[in-house]
């Protein structure tokens, strides 16, 4: 296979003259440094420049449009859960989407309800948004991760974040170090999980991890691994996905404390486009083509008109915010489904995000992904 193209379980299409960067493959025993290495990609494919408001910037032929849902709840009967489940692959979602936490009355682990919806499932994609990364060792990941995989047929996505949620990390021992420390151990353990997705045994020495002589069993289906997705809000953070990540998922700052407005202040159009500069000039900066990253977005709040009826998701951020929040946010979407379908193109056009999250209400979702889904 040629470097860097997706395989075939994977079913974004892309345009034939862009390739995705991967990591160099040595025979042999896979020995990473401890610090990033970089990929190895051609050269930038063709790409047009945009003018807007936010600034200029360049982007390649738009990539289809993919939609993920949120997993159900484990607040139901398991015969609903999985007929839901369902129900998110036949409205045309890509994939179901579970995030990572020990508190705030979030009962399910995200491994076991990845790996329920896939069994449930013959075509939906099964993703981690995000794992926290200090919550599991990166060979155990792998380890699942990879196992997962196999079983679906090469249907899983992984999310890898910092984490930012002291109480989770209270409540389970944990220490909570400062976010440069976070940073720094997420990028040891992408360099783990990557390397053991390379097939070889992996000798790693790093600051926070060590691995020995390591098999990076079993191969899975998609190669060179599943597609990885780092997602944060830190330029530092973005800056780590653009340069080894598959999918650069766009978030505001969270963290303990931080006043939801200036959390969502910095997904007005201007920040979100920095934010995505921070992850395309790193990727550059390590020969990647900047433009064969794929851009996840989570919309903070919907209201969707179908059918005469206003269907809202709005997330706790958004509603501690009431009337304030930006209309005009790449994170804001209002209006008749035609406006919103329009409002997604020019986000795509001008942002260049493709994989979106609109929400926990699949009834303002699924007319949205009914027009737009691998368009």
């Amino acid at each position: 296979m040629r470097p860097g193209r997706r395989p075939r379980s994977y079913r974004r299409p892309i345009r034939q003259d862009a390739t995705r960067s991967r990591l160099d493959q040595p025979t042999g025993t896979k020995q990473p440094t401890g610090t990033n290495s970089n990929p190895r990609a051609p050269g930038n494919s063709r790409a047009r420049r945009v003018h807007g408001t936010a600034g200029r910037f360049e982007i390649g032929a738009p990539p289809p449009f993919r939609f993920t849902a949120a997993m159900p709840a484990l607040d139901r009967p398991v015969p609903r859960w999985l007929d839901e489940v369902r129900r998110i692959e036949d409205l045309g979602f890509s994939s179901v989407s579970i995030s990572d936490h020990l508190t705030g009355g979030w009962a399910m682990d995200p491994l076991v309800a990845m790996t329920m919806a896939a069994a449930a499932t013959s075509r939906l994609r099964v993703l981690g948004l995000v794992f926290c990364n200090d919550f599991r060792h990166p060979a155990l990941l792998h380890r699942s991760l990879a196992n997962l995989d196999v079983f679906s047929g090469g249907r899983v996505e992984i999310g890898l974040g910092a984490g930012w949620l002291r109480d989770d990390h209270d409540a389970a021992g944990l220490p909570f170090d400062p976010p440069g420390v976070r940073v720094d151990r997420l990028a040891e353990s992408i360099e783990v999980i990557t390397a053991l997705f390379d097939g070889v045994p992996v000798d790693f020495t790093g600051r926070y991890y060590r691995i020995g002589g390591l098999a990076g069993v079993p191969a899975p289906v998609q190669r060179p691994r599943p597609p990885l997705l780092v997602g944060g809000g830190s330029r530092r953070i973005l800056e780590l996905a653009g340069s080894r990540a598959d999918i650069v998922g766009i978030n505001p700052r969270l963290a303990p404390g931080v006043d939801p407005g200036a959390a969502l202040a910095e997904l007005t159009e201007e920040r979100t486009a920095r934010k995505i500069s921070w992850a395309r000039t790193a990727a550059r900066a390590v020969g990647r083509d900047p433009h064969a990253l794929e851009f996840q977005l989570r919309m903070f709040d919907v209201r969707v008109v179908h059918r005469g009826r206003e269907h809202r998701s709005s997330s706790s951020h958004a509603r501690s915010l009431g009337t304030t929040l930006p209309v005009r946010s790449p994170a804001v979407l209002h209006g008749g489904v035609d406006e919103c379908v329009e409002r997604l193109l020019e986000i795509r056009e001008r942002f260049g995000v493709s994989y979106l999250h609109l929400g926990g209400n699949l009834d303002a979702a699924a007319p949205i992904v009914a027009r737009l889904a691998g368009r």
